[in-house]
């Protein structure tokens, strides 16, 4: 068994996303419908007089699910990369995933990464951010995330600072991948490396409340053939918790 298991066993829902009333440019429209192409998801333009401008919203059986401004979907994903979460530009307490985002748990996404693509990976890239600011804000539980290599937790001049200030949080860190980076004497971060299937193959970030809390979120991609990713998050504390245990027991 491997962490394969989890993403086999999920049933995509059916959504959309649909852009209301736009007032943007059109290459706006056209960077959102590409962000998701060869996703499960479509794409669509609409009118709703009530819902105003440059409305996103999210539809699931012909009801509405979440809805953002287009605006914050360029300023989340269509008008940045990846640079601004690799170096650091910006911070953890920055980071903002809309609600339209955020409502397309377990959506199993096919992404590539660079040179392939500049962008797909984007997506995964602010959820797993995203979990990361849960920890920190929650200042409590547990964070496991997987990097295949250690070394990019060092590498990685936004990652490293994002790990520094959990690693000064009460957050319980765990971190996994093959060997290549050892904390701090003065680090409370624990470190879990090897060079099984699960550590070669595997990126995720999960995010375990203490007893009695409701913050469970979960991404867990894996990579396919090099560079090329399948994913998806969940919020599902259930499914979050059995990932966790999971993760716990075999790594």
């Amino acid at each position: 068994m491997t962490l394969r298991q989890f993403l086999d066993a999920i049933e995509s829902p059916e959504r959309s996303l649909v852009v209301l009333d736009r007032n943007a440019p059109e290459p706006v429209q056209r960077m959102l419908e590409k962000t998701f192409a060869d996703q499960p998801i479509d794409v669509d333009e609409g009118d709703l007089d009530d819902e105003g401008e440059d409305v996103v919203l999210i539809v699931e059986d012909g009801t509405v699910v979440a809805r953002s401004s287009l605006r914050d979907l360029q300023d989340a994903i269509l008008l940045v990369n990846s640079d601004l979460f690799v170096t650091g530009a910006r911070q953890l307490a920055d980071v903002e995933l809309p609600a339209v985002l955020q409502e397309l748990d377990e959506i199993p996404f096919f992404l590539r990464g660079y040179p392939e693509s500049h962008s797909e990976k984007l997506l995964l890239i602010l959820v797993s951010r995203h979990i990361e600011q849960t920890a920190w804000e929650q200042q409590s539980g547990t964070l496991r995330a997987s990097f295949q290599s250690l070394s990019r937790i060092e590498d990685e001049i936004g990652t490293h600072q994002v790990y520094r200030r959990l690693d000064d949080s009460p957050v319980d860190v765990h971190v996994y991948g093959t060997p290549g980076w050892e904390p701090s004497p003065q680090s409370t971060i624990t470190i879990h490396a090897g060079y099984e299937q699960d550590f070669l193959e595997s990126w995720f970030v999960v995010y375990t409340p203490p007893a009695g809390g409701d913050e469970h979120v979960a991404l867990l991609a894996l990579e396919e053939s090099p560079n090329e990713w399948t994913g998806f998050w969940t919020y599902r504390p259930s499914l979050v918790t059995d990932i966790n245990e999971y993760i716990v027991r075999q790594l």
